[in-house]
């Protein structure tokens, strides 16, 4: 039997002809990261190992995104820790404030994280660089700590869903559109554990942010990655930005899947996750005008802070007004990105709307700063979690969508239709 794109980017890395699911395999790391509330703890391992030094100095990427510009000493502290094992160990990928961005942003448009690599991260949504076509995966600190001193990592291979999508989306659906369907449809447990492996004619109509974003949130429904082909859409995106050479791996036309699941992109409408799973979906159609009043409004973080996602939502905006009700917060994902804000005249978009732009971090995605929700406010966020006190007081709501209907919820004061703002 052949071997998953997964499977085969594993094996390669473990120097192995195949490997099968469930096999225990120790693996060689292209890249282990870290973030400013992960790393400390991986430092301090790190430390009790009284290991002498890094593996490789430029496969190490520590971004500090989550609480910066610090929000208060206890992350000013994490961030020193950090800085200063940086310093010692010389690493090459050290990110702090001017040049940081949402990390799951940075990592792809800084080149550092290419097709065919594999990949462990301290932070959960390290699945991201699956977009690219690489194995990336969220580990623990101490794993973290394991992978910076040696350069390995072991893995219980895993088995796969094959997601084939057919179609084209259609005006004002997004990537995060295809992923909450797909959680919606799976449920928040529906891949635990197994590799989502997206296909079919329908990957070459998503764009690369389109990707970045699906593959974030493959962890939402427990997957252990998800991961795209390497199509044209991929080596214009990596070409001129990889920082080494890669490896284009295919899934062997014999390979097994647990299961099919096929998806028509043209029949999906925008989507939004209601409180407190990810897998409770509904379409924009099933919501009634007016039926989810919101206090707040975030657009941003690693699931939806890209240059798609600012247009998208700048579409939204011009011309127009936030509702006085609705705090509107917008966050950029990298500094890059807001630089392209601000020559194309979006971040003055923002503004006269009535909303107010950030510098990129994490903030408000995790209940840290820059919008911290009070007991029994609402927001609609194009955030990827919306869990029991995600983003504030545990009596609060947190309801997920795409940067077009937040953007539409921002100006109507509810949860609403793009098309219809």
């Amino acid at each position: 039997m052949g071997m998953t794109m997964t499977q085969k980017i594993l094996a390669d890395h473990a120097g192995l002809k195949e490997v099968k699911a469930g096999q225990l395999i120790n693996a060689k790391l292209d890249i282990v990261h870290g973030n400013d509330v992960t790393s400390p703890v991986a430092i301090n391992e790190f430390n009790r190992c009284k290991a002498e030094n890094v593996f490789d100095k430029s496969r190490i990427t520590l971004i500090m995104d989550h609480f910066t510009p610090n929000k208060d000493i206890k992350s000013a502290e994490n961030c020193k820790q950090v800085r200063e094992f940086a310093k010692k160990f010389n690493i090459d990928n050290y990110y702090d404030v001017g040049q940081m961005g949402i990390e799951h942003a940075l990592l792809p448009e800084q080149g550092l994280v290419v097709p065919g690599d594999t990949v462990i991260g301290a932070d959960s949504h390290t699945c991201t660089y699956g977009a690219l076509g690489a194995f990336s995966t969220g580990v623990g600190s101490t794993d973290m700590a394991a992978g910076m001193i040696s350069g390995m990592a072991w893995f219980k291979v895993p088995s796969a869903l094959k997601i084939v999508l057919k179609g084209k989306l259609q005006e004002n659906v997004s990537g995060k559109d295809v992923i909450l369907h797909l959680i919606g449809k799976i449920g928040v447990d529906g891949a635990l554990y197994r590799s989502l492996e997206f296909t079919g004619e329908g990957v070459h109509a998503l764009s690369m942010d389109d990707r970045l974003c699906i593959a974030n949130m493959a962890i939402e429904c427990g997957a252990k990655n998800g991961i795209f082909p390497v199509d044209d859409v991929t080596l214009e995106y990596v070409n001129g930005r990889a920082k080494r050479e890669y490896k284009v791996y295919e899934a062997d036309a014999d390979a097994e899947y647990d299961e099919v699941i096929e998806i028509d992109l043209s029949a999906l409408r925008p989507t939004v996750a209601f409180p407190h799973l990810p897998e409770n979906t509904k379409t924009i159609d099933e919501i009634k005008p007016n039926e989810v009043k919101i206090d707040q409004v975030v657009i941003g973080s690693c699931t939806n802070g890209r240059m798609e996602d600012m247009e998208a939502a700048a579409k939204i905006l011009k011309g127009k007004k936030v509702n006085k009700d609705v705090r509107t917060i917008i966050i950029p994902a990298t500094q890059q990105i807001y630089l392209q804000c601000i020559e194309k005249g979006i971040i003055k978009i923002f503004i006269e709307a009535g909303a107010v732009v950030s510098t990129p971090t994490c903030g408000p995605c995790l209940g840290g700063h820059m919008g911290i929700l009070a007991k029994g406010e609402r927001a609609v966020a194009t955030t990827n979690r919306n869990f029991v006190g995600r983003m504030g007081h545990p009596e609060s709501e947190v309801y997920l969508s795409s940067p077009a209907v937040a953007a539409a919820s921002a100006v109507a004061g509810y949860i609403a239709d793009p098309a219809k703002i």
